[in-house]
């Protein structure tokens, strides 16, 4: 006959192995007022010692679960793990565990993602760079804090953390155009929805880079593809295909400078010598010797680190005024940028 399988450890247990109360161990399981130190160091003793794990349905009927669900576009951009970075340092001396989950750039995908975490009763969001609307944004956020991260509009119910875009664009330009360019094409991401249009990080990017171009006499050159390696290799393709090809290419994040440097090198070029190539993101990638990329850092462990500290907050809190803080980019100039070819 099979031996019975090991009880499960319980708060009962905790509160003797300590010899406190069980409404002492709670308190501390809910770093609720009255617990003093000495209390709290003891139940924690015990609860390593005995291995207890309390049950994450039964936190939730108190009131937390102790998660914090994120959502992600992309998992194959190296930008987001910055932020998440961020998140988790500024969570790593709190009870909260983060989860993923994955949006894959679509309304659909991130609208199954979000309904999840709220039907398994996770105390906050945060959503990076979310392509849903408004309306469904807000809904999300009536039910559970939220803080949304990339999106520039404001609202009444969540919190925003975002760079400033366009201030991050026109680093580009200007520092592309004091090396004595003057012919700067910007692959960007293709979008049409109206709100999104003013909101994402794509299009103020792209704005940014217009205004820029305009205001020092420059004709702008914008191909619209995707925010993805694919899409910097085919945005490359477009302009490469010109009768008058850019000296410099603006690539709206580092994973689209990915793809451009693949088709550059397909067709035998090089960055500097045929071509200038700057990036956004700053990712580990752009600093690896053999790209060196000229890329524009928008501290993604600064967006997470905020990111978190305003959803803690809305979670104490859920009638306090919305928050908005936008974060001032930086320019991080390397290898892949130079003077133009003296024949351009």
């Amino acid at each position: 006959m099979a031996p019975p399988p090991p009880r499960r450890v319980t708060i009962v247990d905790v509160a003797r192995h300590a010899q406190v109360s069980t409404t002492a161990v709670s308190k501390v399981l809910r770093n609720a007022y009255g617990a003093s130190p000495e209390m709290r160091a003891k139940v924690r003793r015990a609860i390593e010692e005995l291995g207890y794990r309390p049950l994450a349905a039964a936190r939730g009927l108190r009131g937390r679960t102790y998660t914090i669900g994120v959502m992600l576009p992309d998992i194959r951009n190296p930008f987001f793990p910055e932020i998440l970075d961020g998140i988790t340092g500024r969570l790593a001396d709190t009870d909260y565990q983060v989860f993923l989950g994955p949006g894959c750039n679509g309304e659909k995908e991130e609208a199954r993602v979000t309904e999840a975490m709220v039907d398994r009763g996770m105390d906050g969001l945060v959503l990076i760079a979310p392509v849903s609307s408004r309306e469904r944004l807000e809904q999300v956020a009536s039910a559970v804090p939220t803080v949304v991260v990339g999106r520039h509009g404001h609202s009444a119910v969540y919190d925003t953390v975002v760079d400033d875009d366009v201030a991050g664009a026109g680093l580009v330009v200007d520092h592309l155009t004091a090396l004595g360019h003057r012919r700067i094409a910007h692959v960007e991401h293709h979008d049409t929805d109206p709100t999104r249009l003013v909101e994402m990080p794509n299009s103020q990017r792209a704005d940014g880079y217009r205004r820029a171009m305009r205001e020092r006499g420059l004709v702008d050159d914008v191909v619209s593809t995707s925010y993805t390696h694919r899409g910097g290799y085919e945005g490359a393709r477009q302009l490469l295909a010109r009768a008058t090809r850019p000296t410099a290419i603006f690539a709206g994040a580092d994973i689209v400078a990915m793809g451009v440097l693949e088709a550059l090198a397909e067709a035998g070029l090089s960055v500097p010598g045929d071509l200038s190539l700057a990036g956004y993101d700053n990712t580990v990638f752009a600093s690896l010797a053999p790209v060196s990329l000229t890329s524009v850092d928008q501290a993604g462990r600064e967006i997470g680190d905020n990111a978190a500290r305003l959803l803690l907050e809305r979670i104490e809190d859920r009638g306090k005024a919305s928050a908005q803080v936008k974060l001032s980019p930086t320019l991080v100039v390397r290898r892949s940028t130079a003077a133009p070819p003296a024949e351009s």
